[in-house]
């Protein structure tokens, strides 16, 4: 019988893990619906009462677009209202990856319409009424722009949008390197950053050349006079300091190697983000609403552009191929959608780096990882059940469970310690 300490990290606490931008973002999404409804009415009625059938066909599409955003607000709406509902055994964080992947469909759905429309009307023209077309092209762009707007702020871009919850210490430095050159070959020292605290690493940029573990060390030396040795561990094909590196990040670096100290300077400066990071707090509910936006935004301008051409030289058959590369533009949009919120669905490793610094973390103090899983539970939050074998008696989960907490974006973990005597 297998003897050994079990414990999740924070017993008894709540399981919500919502994003940071949460309500933020709920309140964009119902305000986008309220416009588009507003929009949608104004056409309906307006083409009702002059006969524009091209105005009421255009209001009724926006019916279709704010259904698509309703789909968004309600995932915010019961997420939030049921963050505490123990039947949700890790929490609602997830529920937007769920509309998320929703929406995705539907836009796909969308797409295969937008295509065969427009494949029909390439062999078969039909007469355009540019007086009403183009206007109303033009109104459906304007209300798209006001929707990217009212979005803006917790979404930037459409296939690659992000949700920065995170704080300061979480960016990347990992572009400004420092190079030593010594007789025994050229060496370079970084501050990697990858959605937890700050390391340094060392890398080896001359072949065959490598470093003695024992013989590296790292001390930073502030302004203030403040000085702090780094130790380093051996990940492979670099160095990687134990400790964390404090903020902020301007100080002169003394690097111990075998043939002597050699002295760099790091500068504080403007932060890069970590895509791994970003892809484990990404809002992909957010992305979804952001993408439905973005699309009808794209078929106006596309339709714009094909119908004044279509008048101007008598080219009908562009407004159709507008059609064609708008439904191609929304079908590639919806696969990187669907492959995003389908992975997290499935519970795939959003964020590789994050199990590789826990196994680190855990080694380093000279242990074993016998079993390691981490997945996410919603934006910037990440759950982790590791099983780890000791011969120190003392550490128990609690031990684990302190460490672990430098990850920031560890919002739930599990530790099994098995001692060294149990067969595995």
């Amino acid at each position: 019988m297998s003897d050994f300490k079990d414990a999740a990290f924070g017993a008894g606490h709540d399981h919500i893990f919502l994003g940071a931008g949460h309500e933020s973002n709920e309140r964009k999404t119902w305000a986008v619906i309220a416009l588009c409804s507003a929009m949608m009415l104004v056409e309906i009625v307006g083409g009702s009462m002059f006969g524009s059938l091209a105005l009421v066909a255009d209001g009724l599409h926006m019916s279709t677009h704010a259904g698509a955003m309703l789909i968004a607000a309600l995932a915010y709406t019961y997420a939030r209202k049921h963050a505490t509902d123990s039947r949700f055994v890790f929490g609602t964080g997830k529920l937007g990856d769920l509309a998320g992947f929703t929406s995705a469909i539907v836009l796909a759905m969308i797409a295969l319409l937008i295509g065969y429309e427009a494949v029909s009307r390439l062999f078969s023209p039909v007469p355009i009424h540019f007086g009403e077309a183009i206007p109303i092209a033009v109104v459906g762009l304007l209300v798209n722009i006001a929707s990217v707007w009212l979005l803006s702020g917790g979404h930037h871009g459409h296939s690659h949008g992000h949700s920065h919850g995170h704080g300061h210490d979480e960016h990347g430095h990992e572009d400004e390197v420092q190079r030593i050159f010594t007789p025994s070959g050229v060496f370079a020292l970084s501050i990697f950053e990858d959605g937890v605290p700050p390391v340094f690493r060392i890398t080896s940029e001359t072949a065959n050349s490598k470093l003695p573990l024992q013989s590296v060390s790292v001390t930073t030396v502030r302004p203030d006079g403040t000085q702090q040795l780094f130790m380093f561990a051996d990940r492979g094909g670099y160095l990687e300091s134990k400790e964390d590196i404090p903020e902020p990040h301007g100080f002169k670096v003394i690097v111990r190697l075998p043939d002597g100290e050699h002295e760099v300077e790091f500068e504080e400066h403007e932060h890069s983000h970590d895509d791994a990071h970003e892809a484990a707090t990404r809002d992909h509910n957010i992305r979804s609403a952001y993408i439905h936006v973005m699309a009808d935004a794209a078929v106006s301008v596309l339709a714009i552009i094909g119908l004044v051409l279509a008048r101007t030289f008598g080219w009908l058959w562009m407004d159709p191929l507008a059609g064609v590369i708008g439904a191609l533009v929304i079908a590639n949009w919806s696969y990187g959608l669907m492959r995003d919120t389908g992975g997290i669905l499935l519970d795939m490793s959003s964020d590789q780096r994050m199990a590789d610094n826990v196994r680190h973390l855990v080694e380093d103090n000279g242990d074993k990882v016998l079993d390691l899983h981490v997945w996410r539970l919603g934006p910037g939050h990440m759950s982790a059940v590791v099983s780890v074998v000791t011969t120190e008696a003392q550490r128990t989960p609690g031990f684990y469970h302190a460490a672990l907490k430098r990850f920031r974006g560890l919002s739930h973990v599990t530790v099994e310690v098995n001692p060294t005597h149990v067969a595995v």
